[in-house]
C-alpha cells in the first residue's frame, strides 16, 4: 500500500509541476514550486484523510467522516488563493493565479484518491485553457505584446 501512496503523491507532484511550469514560463508569482507543492500536499492530505485513521474507524460506536481533512484543503487553498488577488490601479490582478492554485489542489486531491485519469485530464484541460486563451487573445488583439498575457 505504501508504494501506491508514493505513486499517488509522485503523480500529483508531476501534474502540479506541469501547471507550474506553464505559470513560470508566463513569469507569474505562483510558478513551478508553488503548484508542485500544492498538488503534492493536497494528495498527501487526501491519503492521510482516507487512510491515516484506519485504526479509529473500526469501532461501531463512532462514525468518522474521512472527507473532513480533504474538505479543509479546499477552504485552506481558497484562503491562500485570496492572498494572491491584488486590486491595483483600478484593476484586479491574480485571479488566474488563484484559480490555478485552487485547481492544482483539486488535482492533488484526485491523485491522492487514486483518480489518475481524472487528474491527468484536468491537468490537460487547465494547460489547454491557459494556452488556448492566450493564443486567442493574440489573434484578436494584434497590438498586444507577447508578454502582456
Amino acid at each position: 500500500m505504501e508504494l501506491e501512496f508514493i505513486l499517488r503523491i509522485f503523480i500529483a507532484a508531476l501534474l502540479g509541476g506541469a501547471i507550474g511550469l506553464e505559470r513560470e514560463y508566463r513569469d507569474k508569482a505562483a510558478g513551478f514550486r508553488t503548484h508542485f507543492l500544492v498538488a503534492l500536499g493536497s494528495a498527501l492530505f487526501m491519503i492521510v484523510s482516507a487512510y491515516g485513521f484506519e485504526g479509529a474507524l473500526t469501532t461501531d460506536a463512532h462514525r468518522w467522516d474521512v472527507s473532513r481533512v480533504a474538505s479543509q484543503v479546499v477552504s485552506g487553498i481558497g484562503f491562500i488563493g485570496a492572498g494572491t488577488i491584488i486590486f491595483q490601479k483600478n484593476a484586479v490582478r491574480g485571479l488566474t493565479t488563484a484559480a490555478g492554485v485552487w485547481v492544482t489542489a483539486a488535482i492533488g486531491l484526485a491523485c491522492g484518491g487514486g483518480m489518475y485519469i481524472l487528474a491527468a485530464t484536468a491537468t490537460a484541460l487547465v494547460l489547454l485553457g491557459l494556452e488556448a486563451f492566450n493564443l486567442f487573445l493574440h489573434k484578436i488583439d494584434k497590438h498586444r505584446k507577447p508578454n502582456d498575457a
